[in-house]
């Protein structure tokens, strides 16, 4: 994987090629990133780059007839470049000797002790096809289901035995650490070697909750925060590489929050009308009553969780643009005209205030439908908070 390869982050990018230029690449790196923000491209990419340099810095005769060996930032690739070097074909393969990798793991059977090497394969896949996937997304590709995925003991001691050899053929050795928040206290173990790493060896480690890491782990990296991916590279991404239509992928953006595993997962289910379940929705609410309230929570129950998080969801973003009209002109808000209309007629059944309080309560529901909440309760007493909430300012939302 090239840093071309990588959605966004072109700052993040160029900081990480000027850090192996001028020489100043750290030993232990840690990239936070919030899930679909690109953490793991992001350090792929670098990690595939780094060993894929030449072992040795150039050999030039000296004015007086000597060998001298150039300082090692005369050896620089631009990372545009590498994609021409032997290695880096090996690097991008996930098979080059000198790139390691830890992620969480499951034992096959009762009493195993995994490490991440017996998994080697599904990584390479997983990588391929699902680069912006997230540690659940990996954990059901190896068959955990409810399984918790662990960084074992076993794999700690594995890493101090790979990091002590000698590098094959790169300047240097990498270890991708993937979710250090699945290292418990067994990995206290790597505390000395992250510490004092052997020579021109580069720990990445990947993470999405810095609370969860180890404190005596974190304080030995260099943090590396890598933000939520902008509307437009998304938006792009969505086109280019999704094959979205523009319109499409506008909608997508809007919604996904910067997520663009959520925006892919969200593409799946493009087709699907949320604007008429939610204006049926809001007329149940303040016109038609109990029975239709029923009938649509039933409906909506039947959904799923994942189609249920993605309809309130879409509710949030609507609430939003209303907002930003309110505040910003509705010729500066860039929507279809029918979301744009909602939006407007959203803004008369509701104050900012109001409007606030609604989005609170959406979050809060998605939050519990990804517990598992049951889902006619949820929504049965979510119907009934709203109302609440815009009970003296009402208008039906018709076609």
């Amino acid at each position: 994987m090239l840093f071309s390869d990588v959605i966004g982050h072109h700052s993040i990018k160029q900081h990480l090629a000027e850090m192996v230029e001028h020489n100043r690449l750290s030993h232990a790196l840690l990239f936070l990133a919030k899930e679909g923000a690109g953490g793991l491209p992001l350090a792929l990419a670098f990690a595939q780059y780094i060993v894929s340099l030449p072992a040795e810095a150039p050999v030039v005769e000296d004015l007086f007839g000597g060998m001298t060996a150039l300082e090692p930032t005369s050896g620089f690739i631009p990372p545009e470049q590498i994609a021409s070097e032997v290695a880096y074909t090996r690097a991008a393969k996930l098979v080059h000797p000198d790139l390691h990798f830890t992620y969480p793991v499951i034992p096959r059977k009762s009493g195993d002790k995994p490490i991440s090497a017996d998994y080697i394969e599904e990584w390479r896949s997983f990588v391929e096809t699902m680069p912006y996937g997230n540690v659940y997304d990996w954990l059901q590709s190896i068959g955990a289901e409810n399984k918790q995925g662990n960084i074992t003991a076993e794999e700690c001691n594995q890493i101090m035995r790979e990091l002590n050899l000698k590098s094959f053929e790169s300047r240097y050795k990498v270890l991708l650490l993937w979710m250090p928040e699945y290292l418990g206290k067994e990995g206290n173990k790597l505390l000395k070697l992250i510490e004092e790493p052997p020579a021109n060896t580069v720990f990445i480690l990947v993470a999405e909750n810095e609370e969860m890491i180890l404190p005596t782990i974190l304080s030995r990296c260099q943090l590396v925060r890598i933000p939520a991916l902008e509307d437009a590279d998304i938006e792009k991404a969505l086109i280019e590489r999704a094959k979205a239509s523009e319109e499409t992928a506008r909608q997508i953006t809007g919604i996904c929050e910067g997520n663009y595993r959520e925006a892919l997962h969200l593409l799946q289910h493009a087709d699907e009308d949320w604007q008429s379940l939610l204006r049926e929705w809001l007329n149940a609410m303040l016109k038609t009553g109990p029975a239709a309230q029923l009938k649509f929570i039933d409906e909506v129950s039947r959904l799923g969780r994942e189609k249920q998080k993605q309809f309130l969801r879409y509710f949030n973003h609507l609430l939003e643009q209303s907002i930003r009209i309110r505040v910003m002109g509705e010729e500066q808000i860039k929507v279809a005209a029918e979301e744009k209309d909602f939006a407007k007629r959203l803004n008369k059944i509701a104050s900012v205030s109001q409007q606030e309080c609604m989005i609170e309560e959406l979050d809060k529901a998605a939050y519990y439908i990804e517990r598992n909440a049951h889902a006619k309760m949820l929504f049965q007493a979510l119907t009934i908070k709203l109302y609440h909430i815009i009970q003296n300012k009402t208008l039906i939302l018709s076609n």
